[in-house]
């Protein structure tokens, strides 16, 4: 299923119907700052283990990441002192992922490595959704190859094309692009840059 969305003024019942399709395990594609993601409701265990199948992602060996509405929402996920508080307010919303040690509150699958990555992407679209669901949403870039047509990581109509019988939902937020958020791991003493992409930090 299609559904075309705005920057703004979206249907509040459309807003509800994503909401309640994620409420309920489904899986969604949509767009972000940086690259069309898959996702779904972060505290659906199972939902999550769908996506961790489909990306062939081992959850005890790779971090999880989640979107967030703001970092009040952050707070309740994922453990930060004031320095990581100050540096992600500086950056977010913005193509990032801030590696944070993840609070209890999140499910088993993600307490296997006790980090999560957290993003705030500067889409006001999957903000917005983040926002209705009151939940974070577990997030993770299509699966895509480079010798792909890029059309089938940033065209929404060839990406449900592709998807469409894999997952419920793609969002159609227009155009996307294949760039990659800048990984940034807080966990350690100061912060470490360990993946360079089209995010640049601001200290």
């Amino acid at each position: 299923m299609l559904i075309r969305l705005y920057d703004k003024d979206n249907s509040a019942v459309t807003m509800e119907k994503i909401s309640e399709a994620l409420d309920e395990g489904q899986l969604v594609i949509y767009p972000t700052d940086t690259m069309y993601a898959i996702g779904c409701h972060a505290l659906k265990e199972r939902a999550v283990e769908k996506i961790c199948r489909l990306k062939d992602i081992d959850p005890k060996k790779n971090n999880l990441s989640i979107i967030c509405y703001d970092l009040s929402a952050v707070s309740r996920y994922a453990k930060m002192d004031n320095a990581t508080f100050k540096l992600m307010k500086r950056n977010l919303p913005g193509p990032f992922t801030f590696i944070l040690e993840g609070t209890s509150r999140l499910p088993k699958i993600f307490r296997n490595r006790k980090e999560v990555g957290i993003r705030m992407p500067d889409n006001p679209i999957i903000r917005e959704i983040a926002r209705y669901l009151d939940a974070p949403i577990m997030t993770t870039t299509i699966p895509y190859s480079e010798d792909e047509d890029p059309g089938y990581a940033t065209d929404p109509g060839l990406i449900e094309e592709k998807w469409g019988r894999t997952v419920d939902m793609v969002i159609d937020g227009g155009p996307g692009n294949l760039g990659m958020s800048t990984v940034v791991d807080c966990t350690g003493d100061g912060f470490t840059v360990v993946r360079q992409g089209i995010g640049i930090l601001e200290y």
